[in-house]
């Protein structure tokens, strides 16, 4: 009985001491190739949003509304 008291305290404290893994991100992982088409379609989606805004401000000025 002692010896299984004394396990659990070792077990305990090796899992207190244990060095923690840095966890990777998104793009160190497995997924990160297929992330870089993703990032590719946001800059594509803003620059489309700011030539939508660019024509719009075009738009409101032609028609004397700004």
């Amino acid at each position: 009985m002692r010896y299984l008291i004394v396990l659990i305290i070792v077990l305990l404290l090796a899992l207190k001491f244990w060095p923690e893994q840095p966890v990777p991100t998104a793009e160190e992982s497995f997924i990160g190739p297929q992330l870089v088409p993703l990032q590719k379609a946001e800059n594509v989606e803003q620059e489309v949003m700011d030539a939508y805004e660019r024509k719009n401000e075009e738009l409101e000025r032609a028609s004397g509304g700004g």
